[in-house]
């Protein structure tokens, strides 16, 4: 007997939620019934971080990116890192478990000497700007991200 013909489609969704993205993926080719649960926006909502609405709202992004079906957001955000922090930090997914990663930009940084031509150049590239060590002596860069914790409370279904 087929398991979703057992079970109702809101408690299969909550399962495979409690397992990663990679699993999902796998278990949508399994059947038809499990392939529409699985690509859930129920399920994938779970994959993605508590506060990813904020991170887009504060980001450089278009609004219509939460409009995307969660599937389709949480691979867009695997895939093409959005700008925050005013451009000065880049966030993206991990593909295979969806924690946060965030880069941050050089000119974010406090690099020592940054500005003498003699030890470091800037790069111009299509997306940024790349600062490029020619000779020192001693590094020293020091950097701070500043984020806010999000903690899902009792009866939260995240």
């Amino acid at each position: 007997m087929e398991i979703t013909k057992v079970l109702p489609d809101d408690c299969i969704s909550l399962i495979i939620s409690l397992t990663s993205p990679r699993d999902a993926c796998r278990l949508a080719l399994l059947s038809h019934a499990f392939n529409s649960i699985a690509d859930s926006n129920a399920v994938w909502q779970m994959f993605l971080p508590l506060d990813y609405i904020h991170i887009i709202s504060n980001s450089s992004s278009p609004p219509s990116l939460l409009s995307l079906p969660k599937k389709d957001l949480y691979s867009t955000l695997c895939y093409h890192p959005i700008l925050t922090h005013n451009g000065d930090m880049k966030f993206q997914l991990e593909k295979e478990s969806g924690k946060k990663w965030y880069m941050v930009g050089a000119r974010a940084l406090s690099i020592q000497w940054v500005d003498t031509p003699r030890h470091w150049t800037w790069i111009s590239l299509p997306d940024s700007r790349v600062a490029k060590l020619k000779n020192v002596g001693r590094l020293e860069i020091k950097g701070k991200i500043w984020f806010q914790a999000y903690t899902c409370g009792v009866g939260c279904q995240h």
